[in-house]
């Protein structure tokens, strides 16, 4: 992983990653932006966007406050990167503790490619989430393993992978693939999601 493909990096307040990728991301990162509370893991984030609920005083002079509830800090921390021009980020700390947020912050990572420009990735302690559009290849590994989901694609097929994609409309049909080599391809008229683990299967 190139860690200079990141204008940015977003930390939200869920689970602060301890695998070596997404910390190697996060050190490397030219600017960094907390979501409220995940300043109590990274004091040497450039700001911290949020309500300021979870935000100890002395880092108060980073605060961003928006009020607005409409959407969440994730949100406005992406929208904030956005308005400065970095288009191109990592987001880590999404996942992790409750279903509901993790589930809901993977579902906004499509919102922000597809509807602000976002190039972003979502990383884990597990794996990485890629959203696409169209004809795409990506690199991987053999035996690493690979997850799926359609945004809206009404054509969608892969080569590269040990089972065949294909239009998918429930969550879990294009889950546990495995990479056959050295790169894959999904071909599609629409949106999808992508998941890549870090390593290969045992």
């Amino acid at each position: 992983m190139n860690n200079e493909m990141f204008d940015a990096v977003i930390v939200a307040n869920g689970q602060f990653p301890t695998h070596a990728i997404p910390l190697a991301i996060l050190h490397d990162a030219k600017h960094i932006v907390a979501c409220d509370g995940a300043i109590h893991h990274i004091p040497q984030a450039e700001a911290v966007i949020g309500d300021g609920d979870s935000v100890p005083e002395a880092f108060r002079s980073k605060l961003i406050r928006i009020e607005e509830q409409d959407d969440n800090d994730l949100t406005k921390a992406t929208r904030y990167c956005v308005e400065n021009g970095w288009k191109r980020i990592a987001y880590l700390g999404c996942t992790g503790k409750r279903e509901d947020h993790t589930l809901g912050n993977i579902s906004l990572l499509m919102r922000y490619y597809r509807d602000m420009g976002v190039d972003g990735t979502m990383f884990t302690d597990y794996g990485f989430f890629t959203p696409a559009h169209g004809n795409r290849t990506f690199p991987s590994m053999k035996g690493q393993q690979i997850s799926l989901w359609n945004f809206g694609s009404h054509q969608l097929a892969s080569t590269g992978l040990h089972w065949d994609a294909y239009n998918f409309q429930e969550w879990w049909q294009g889950t546990l693939n495995e990479a056959l080599g050295e790169e894959f391809a999904i071909t599609a008229d629409g949106y999808y999601m992508v998941y890549q683990t870090y390593d290969v299967k045992a």
